[in-house]
């Protein structure tokens, strides 16, 4: 997580060049009625209200989606009951079946199950793959919603998610 501050509604040490920055007076004039330039919203309002109405909230109903819940609680998916083989299932839970249809069949019904080699998961320890990279949602998404925004630990999603204290 980055150390500097960002700007989100508050602009902080504004550098008046020719090229590359926006001229907060003339904003101020053209958006008089901006909630920022009323002093309605600033940076811990905006981060307080991302909070609570997106990282916390639950039975989220947006765009289609009905009870959406950023922390799974409606249920996070569970690696080791996904179902495997041909007719368009997935060759594993990490990786899609890519076997042929067959000759003229466009279709996945027809697809036979693959049975060629994966790769070894607990010999995968990739940059950023924390608790062995292949570790279930449904293993982590608790840990991961307990964070609060500025609580972020650089390099890993959760105290001891890397493998370490």
């Amino acid at each position: 997580m980055s150390t500097l501050k960002q700007n989100l509604v508050e602009y902080a040490n504004v550098i008046n060049k020719s090229k590359g920055t926006s001229n907060s007076s003339n904003l101020r004039k053209a958006f008089p009625a901006s909630p920022v330039y009323k002093g309605e919203i600033s940076d811990a309002e905006r981060l307080a209200y991302y909070q609570e109405e997106v990282m916390d909230k639950e039975g989220l109903t947006e765009n289609g989606v009905t009870n959406f819940s950023m922390n799974y609680n409606n249920g996070a998916p569970n690696l080791e009951d996904v179902e495997t083989g041909g007719a368009g299932m997935p060759a594993s839970p990490y990786v899609p079946n890519v076997t042929s249809p067959g000759p003229g069949s466009t279709s996945a019904a027809t697809q036979p199950e693959y049975d060629g080699e994966f790769k070894d998961i607990d010999a995968i320890s990739n940059f950023g793959t924390g608790l062995g990279g292949t570790v279930s949602p449904n293993k982590t998404t608790k840990n991961i919603a307990n964070m609060k925004i500025g609580q972020y630990i650089s390099g890993r999603s959760f105290k001891g998610s890397d493998g370490k204290n």
